[in-house]
């Protein structure tokens, strides 16, 4: 059974910076394709980020895109998300998953972490 943990979310006043980690156990994280996904109070949950398997390729949603990074460290099977330049708006519970087929990452993702709450304070 995969597990997936988050960590590293808190409080952070806007213009700062955060790094969320998620480990994930049970099997070896380069067997997946990872991503980030946020929900903020009251909304659905959206997406954030994803990575391919070697780690060359990335995605973001326009609404982090140039503040935000994820990597990939598969010899310590965690995955990243370097966030700059933080807003109020990025306010949200922080969720990674896992998924071995790209196209059911960003929708349905098979594993999915329990969240970390980033609040951005103006």
């Amino acid at each position: 059974q995969v597990q997936l943990v988050e960590s590293g979310g808190g409080l952070v006043q806007a213009g700062g910076s955060l790094r969320l980690s998620c480990t994930v156990s049970g099997r070896t994280m380069s067997t997946y394709a990872m991503a980030w996904f946020r929900q903020a109070p009251g909304k659905e949950r959206e997406f954030v980020s994803a990575i391919t398997w070697s780690g060359r390729d990335t995605l973001y949603a326009d609404s982090v895109k140039g503040r935000f990074t994820v990597s990939r460290d598969d010899a310590k099977n965690t995955l990243y998300l370097s966030m700059n330049s933080l807003k109020p708006e990025d306010t949200a519970v922080y969720y990674c998953a896992a998924d071995n087929e790209l196209n059911r990452l960003r929708a349905t993702p098979d594993y999915w972490g329990q969240g970390t709450q980033v609040t951005v304070s103006s």
